[in-house]
């Protein structure tokens, strides 16, 4: 009988995976997808445009440029700890409390629209695309595409403007990137190269087509094709826009609910239309586009639904894809179903009324934009977004800003990347000793020169927290003949100065447009990080260094 309901919850969490990846095909979607999964947990949102009231024993999240989310629990203990330092400092030096956080990231490498995105040649429409991390970009061809992202809305309402975004997504293949014939490039075999610049453009739509839809549009209002309905007729607009294709803003105010010239901007990029699946011959895969990171983002926010939760949760999909108006009707159905049972790899370390009883820290979870190009941005790892979060929640608590300091060597990352697993084709790619292998659980990985942050400290903690548990883990280290990749826990080990520990499921065709890891290692990295957050302060408190 255990058995059985191990498999069903493996199941089950698998299935809420699939879902998540489907729902987000870009950074802004798959916050979208957390924002609302953490509103139906019970989560609060906060501004950082406004004042924090925060209280012990509650949860809490929000959101930078909608691409970056931080969502966090106080521990019930966390307000009487400071009262004790607060009284105690006269008589001896106290350090803050700490925060337990895992790190990991929303975005992917993709094709980017460019900010004029008309191409024409050769009697097609093209969309300008540029290129976006280090993608496998020759897997990009042959696909069908489509395109999701934001826009900037004007709306006018009686007689004044507003401006807003609004999340978007094409459901059907729009576009192509075709490859060469064979037969005008015979030696393409013997070496593929892709010159980004010109190779790289998705075909919309041919010339002849595209003027006869303009023809259309200038003689009146007309259907978006199969997308046809009350919300998609395609009002008369503005036929010669210097920047886009006509084509391009009619199926996008379509799917939106406006008139193409209430666009003002947008953030879009090229999408593949072929869901994610659970695959291979024993259904041990998962075949998908953006694991690398939505696995980690997901597994250290799993949601896993049960009794009655299950329809809050398919009310809260389903109202997703109504106006944004809506929110405030999905917010009253999802604390209707507050009580029942629920759990992430965080929010099940925090939902229950007794989880945060003997915590005196704050559990955090931190999914960051553009890590695939660096971190360098406002909602990127390297922004002070996180250091700013640890700063208003310390001070809530107290006045005294030294406490920040000492909460933060008190604390302690999880930085959540996919690992590089061994490919059975190109065995010599990793070095002898350290190859991670589908299935194995989660990869600690190590690196001489701070390419990842981990230490033997750091290590042995997380190791701990696996045997204790009786979960697999490996080891991961680069071959010194080559050049070794990073991720977000070097930025934010010497950035804020917190001991830090770079893991990841092990994954095969990391950077292409359709990756694979396996079942079992979404089970693990959700079962490693819940037990983390429930026990790293006291595993950490065993622990002497720096004394």
């Amino acid at each position: 009988m255990a058995k059985e309901e191990a498999h069903s919850e493996a199941t089950s969490m698998v299935s809420d995976f699939i879902d998540f990846l489907n729902a987000s095909p870009t950074a802004f979607h798959a916050v979208d997808e957390a924002k609302k999964r953490l509103r139906c947990a019970g989560y609060e949102q906060v501004s950082e445009r406004e004042d924090w009231k925060l209280e012990a024993g509650k949860r809490y999240f929000f959101t930078r440029n909608h691409s970056t989310i931080l969502a966090f629990a106080i521990g019930k203990k966390f307000l009487n700890s400071f009262i004790s330092e607060l009284v105690e400092v006269v008589l001896r030096y106290v350090a803050g409390n700490g925060f337990y956080m895992v790190g990991a990231h929303t975005d992917s490498p993709c094709l980017k629209l460019k900010p004029v995105t008309k191409v024409s040649k050769g009697g097609y429409l093209e969309v300008g695309v540029q290129t976006y991390g280090g993608g496998l970009w020759h897997t990009w061809f042959d696909r069908d595409l489509t395109i999701a992202g934001r826009v900037i809305i004007r709306e006018e309402k009686n007689g004044s403007a507003s401006y807003s975004h609004r999340l978007v997504r094409i459901e059907e293949p729009i576009m192509r990137i075709p490859t060469l014939a064979i037969h005008l490039d015979r030696g393409v075999n013997d070496g593929f190269k892709v010159n980004t610049q010109s190779h790289l453009l998705p075909v919309l739509a041919t010339s002849i087509k595209a003027e006869l839809n303009k023809v259309a549009a200038e003689n009146g209002p007309v259907e978006s094709g199969s997308q046809a309905d009350d919300k998609n007729t395609i009002e008369k607009t503005n036929i010669n826009n210097p920047k886009h294709h006509l084509l391009l803003l009619q199926l996008l105010a379509a799917q939106i609910g406006c008139k193409p010239d209430d666009i003002c901007d947008f953030e879009l990029q090229a999408c593949d239309t072929q869901p994610s699946i659970v695959a291979g011959a024993t259904k041990e895969f998962i075949f998908s586009g953006r694991l690398d990171n939505l696995c980690m983002s997901f597994c250290s926010l799993k949601m896993e639904i049960k009794a009655f939760f299950v329809l809050c949760n398919s009310l809260c999909l389903t109202l997703s894809h109504m106006e944004q108006r809506m929110e405030s009707i999905m917010g009253i159905i999802c604390f209707f179903f507050s009580c029942a049972k629920c759990h992430w790899a965080m929010i099940d370390a925090t939902s229950s009324e007794s989880s945060l009883e003997d915590e005196t820290g704050v559990r955090m979870v931190a999914l960051f934009d553009h890590e695939e190009v660096g971190s360098d941005s406002a909602q990127g790892a390297g922004s002070p977004v996180l250091l700013n979060a640890l700063s208003r929640i310390t001070s809530s608590f107290s006045p005294d800003s030294k406490l920040l300091e000492k909460a933060i060597q008190r604390s302690f990352l999880v930085s959540a990347d996919m690992a590089h697993a061994l490919h059975p084709n190109y065995s010599d790619k990793h070095e002898d000793n350290h190859q991670p292998k589908l299935h194995g659980g989660l990869v600690i990985k190590s690196n001489a020169n701070q390419r990842y942050a981990t230490n033997a400290v750091t290590s042995f903690i997380f190791r701990e927290i696996a045997a204790k548990h009786n979960l697999p883990v490996q080891d991961f280290v680069v071959r010194n003949d080559m050049a070794c990749g990073s991720t977000i826990g070097p930025i934010l080990a010497s950035g804020v100065g917190i001991r830090t520990v770079d893991v990841g499921a092990p994954q095969l065709s990391m950077h292409s447009i359709r990756e694979m890891c396996a079942v079992d290692d979404v089970k693990h990295s959700y079962q490693h990080f819940k037990a983390y957050f429930r026990e790293f302060s006291h595993l950490d408190a065993k622990i002497t260094i720096d004394m």
